[in-house]
């Protein structure tokens, strides 16, 4: 299964009951490095650095919420296509937390050039969090929130501000330009993975 960010949501409590052994074999953890995609095209996705400018990321975001939105109407939301890959629903669910986080860390590396991130296990979350539990309908509200609040935040860059650097736990670094493109690269892959 494919997930690209391996990033850490503020908000998402964990569950009061622990998903049994079978829920949790089912997917396998995500542990690439995905930061490749700041440097080369995405062959999966079409995801290209070069064709992206940071300063439309605020733009681009809210254009996925009418598709997300789409996705998530859908019958088959809350089915799997196959038990080791992830429901559009489950989906959804990331990337919610996935803007939550970043607008979370977007706001610390403006705040402080060389903002340290914490480590965030996006699949320990999944499970937590219950995705494949979660409303569909509420998941797209929620997903058109926090992408209204992040793509405000991006919108409101200027200048030496794009340069500012943020490091995660494992040692990739980020000026606040790559960290968006980056960012619209887990928007953009994940929507070709529903087909949306």
């Amino acid at each position: 299964m494919t997930r690209s960010a391996d990033t850490e949501p503020a908000d998402t409590e964990p569950a009061d009951t622990e998903p049994d052994e079978t829920e949790r074999a089912d997917i396998e953890p995500d542990d690439k490095d995905w930061t490749w995609v700041l440097t080369q095209p995405c062959p999966a996705c079409g995801f290209d650095p070069a064709a992206q400018s940071p300063a439309q990321v605020g733009e681009l975001l809210r254009s996925a919420v009418p598709r997300w939105a789409a996705v998530l109407q859908r019958e088959e939301a809350r089915r799997r296509p196959r038990p080791e890959v992830w429901s559009p629903l489950e989906y959804g669910c990331h990337v919610v937390d996935v803007c939550v986080l970043f607008d979370e860390r977007l706001r610390a590396m403006l705040a402080q050039d060389g903002a340290e991130f914490s480590n965030w296990d996006q699949d320990e979350t999944a499970l937590a969090a219950r995705y494949g539990e979660q409303d569909p309908s509420a998941t797209a509200a929620r997903f058109a929130d926090a992408a209204g609040t992040l793509a405000d935040r991006f919108d409101s860059v200027q200048g030496e501000l794009w340069n500012h650097r943020g490091v995660r736990s494992n040692g990739s670094e980020f000026t606040v330009r790559t960290f968006a493109q980056y960012f619209w690269h887990d928007i953009q892959h994940h929507l070709a993975d529903v087909e949306g």
